[in-house]
């Protein structure tokens, strides 16, 4: 269930998380959560080279249209600094390799304090699960395919040798189980044998942006519901 109140008197707000407890979800033992609308929710953003979903966040934020409050952009490149600091976001390029992979961690880590929500604009590293145990925030990934088909890299050229009729995009929690956690918003097109791999992949492009956004809003609106592996999203 998920209920919104319009207007809380200042004098009831102190008082109404405890009577909501000792008279309803205690009796009936119930989870629950409140969660203050007017307090925009922090969201950071990392990011590889592939910079659509990024331009896209970016631009939603700049007019009002994303829910939450773009707070810094983290990249393993550094391609993408210029177009962040122009809009007066900090930029902070954390090169990755394998044999410094913990370190960068660390580092984003701690330039990750606060946030409310890490999304994954086309970061292409696997975060490690120390990192999301250490993260305290949910994370959102885009993946460029219409899970749970075509997982891993390169689903346009695989979708292209099969022959499929529809490709799509899917948001969902990151969890240490790659490309598996809970979806949150899906979203296909309708292809034909005419589009090339590189035509598929400029559609799909314009799909990720959408279903990413999408799941961006939902979450920090407190729109979606985890339930076991799923999620229940409230329209």
């Amino acid at each position: 269930m998920r209920m919104v109140f319009d207007h809380v008197p200042d004098r009831e707000r102190e008082t109404l998380e405890v009577r909501f407890a000792r008279e309803i979800s205690d009796p009936f033992a119930m989870d629950y959560e409140f969660h203050e609308s007017g307090r925009p929710k922090r969201v950071a953003v990392m990011v590889s080279r592939e910079d659509h979903c990024l331009s896209d966040l970016l631009w939603r934020w700049r007019n009002g249209d994303l829910g939450g409050e773009l707070v810094t952009v983290i990249s393993n490149h550094a391609d993408h600094a210029s177009q962040v600091e122009a809009v007066g976001l900090p930029f902070h390029h954390l090169p990755v390799d394998p044999a410094h992979k913990a370190e960068a961690e660390r580092r984003a880590l701690e330039l990750l304090g606060g946030v409310d929500l890490l999304v994954l604009a086309r970061y292409m590293q696997v975060l490690s699960p120390d990192f999301l145990a250490a993260l305290a925030a949910p994370a959102i990934n885009i993946h460029h395919s219409f899970l749970p088909a075509f997982v891993g890299a390169d689903p346009y050229h695989r979708a292209y040798e099969r022959g499929v009729k529809l490709i799509g995009a899917t948001a969902h929690y990151v969890t240490t189980d790659l490309d598996e956690g809970p979806i949150i918003e899906q979203a296909v097109e309708r292809i034909d044998h005419t589009q090339t791999p590189d035509a598929m992949v400029a559609i799909g492009r314009d799909i990720e942006n959408v279903v990413l956004a999408r799941a961006i809003k939902l979450h920090v609106e407190h729109r979606v519901l985890l339930n076991g592996h799923k999620t229940v999203v409230f329209r």
